[in-house]
């Protein structure tokens, strides 16, 4: 049961309700907020709570770590910042969290990242379809709290981010664009750049078209 104006943001399976590991939260505001698992083990038919959101603020990102796992935040401005999961203390269920990034007013996180290796890659897409892939690595760690560094530019031609995903070269991606049209392509046809890039085409869109988002799915020829 929800309440008018309210959104699932994410689902996560589990194994079972342990203290060794954490439910992460990020908000769309920069807020992070780290629990331990065993605290939502006991839920009620309403829900319970996770968060205590600021107003005007609202949950973009959900993931389960371990204690020891980088975090990733990226803004709608082509901001990303990389810390440490250690730099934040679990807290209760009820509580706020702390800052996760510091952003310019009007800018909003839009993904929250879990990484375990400098190896892995990020995939950033923008409004008017472009995008990218860079290795988790490129992003250099600058803090919880800090302004991050550049993810990706967004220029006139590119727009604001509106996806962050981890990819992997033998997956897939869905782009799905504010007109209703899906495409697939595989992650390994997409260039490789540097953070500070504009990157590649995506997509192309129609007129007024928009890149609205984008998802991983498993590459498979028997499928085909």
């Amino acid at each position: 049961k929800m309440e008018e104006g309210e959104k699932v943001t994410a689902i996560l399976p589990i194994k079972e309700y342990d203290d060794q590991h954490f439910v992460f939260m990020a908000t769309a505001l920069g807020t992070v907020k780290k629990t331990v698992l065993s605290d939502f083990s006991r839920p009620r038919t309403a829900g319970i709570i996770a968060v205590n959101l600021d107003e005007g603020d609202r949950l973009v990102g959900v993931a389960i770590t371990n204690g020891a796992q980088q975090i990733m935040l990226f803004s709608n401005e082509g901001k990303a910042n990389r810390f440490m999961e250690d730099e934040v203390r679990s807290m209760g269920r009820v509580s706020r969290g702390v800052r996760g990034i510091k952003m310019p007013e009007g800018a909003e996180v839009i993904s929250l990242l879990v990484a375990d290796s400098d190896d892995e890659e990020v995939l950033t897409a923008t409004e008017n379809g472009y995008g990218k892939r860079t290795p988790v690595g490129e992003y250099r760690q600058t803090g919880r709290g800090t302004q991050g560094v550049i993810a990706i530019s967004t220029s006139a031609r590119n727009g604001k981010v509106v996806a962050a995903v981890k990819v992997k070269p033998d997956e897939e991606v869905m782009l799905i664009t504010t007109g209703g049209v899906l495409i697939r392509t595989r992650v390994k046809e997409i260039r490789a750049a540097g953070r500070s890039t504009q990157g590649v085409t995506l997509i192309n869109l129609g007129e007024g078209e928009k890149l609205s988002g984008l998802q991983t799915v498993l590459d498979s020829e028997d499928e085909e």
